[in-house]
């Protein structure tokens, strides 16, 4: 029987790809641990007889991988994993003795941008047409 090419990876170690998993999947466990409705509504306020509950969109990305690599010359293995969280106000229920309304936040680009941007292409077949007859 012969000896492997590399004993140091013949069943020594921890398979790479497994213990990238499993890092992985403690992570996953502790930051969904975190994602809960707290998260997205937070502590309402309460003055004069209005309560204000803020309202947030919260968003989570993992991923991770791992290798061994097998060479004459060397061997070697690695892995790696990351993720990353994103949270962005919405707006706010605003509770009032008339009742609850949803409030949302807009963004002021959207409110200049879009109706400029909407314009600019309604009023561009009649510039080109002025345009054109001015070339003439």
């Amino acid at each position: 029987m012969s000896e492997p090419e590399h004993p140091e990876l013949a069943g020594e170690h921890p398979d790479s790809a497994q213990t990238a998993a499993s890092l992985l999947e403690r992570l996953v466990d502790r930051i969904t641990a975190r994602a809960s409705v707290a998260a997205v509504f937070g502590e309402p306020i309460e003055h004069a007889g209005v309560t204000v509950v803020p309202v947030a969109r919260i968003a989570f990305g993992f991923g991770g991988g791992a290798g061994r690599g097998l060479h004459t010359s060397h061997a070697g293995e690695g892995g790696g994993g990351g993720g990353g969280a994103d949270s962005r106000p919405l707006g706010f229920i605003e509770i009032t003795d008339r009742g609850a309304a949803f409030k949302p936040i807009r963004d002021p680009w959207a409110d200049v941008v879009l109706p400029v941007a909407a314009l600019l292409a309604a009023a561009a077949p009649g510039v080109v047409r002025v345009l054109r007859r001015r070339g003439r």
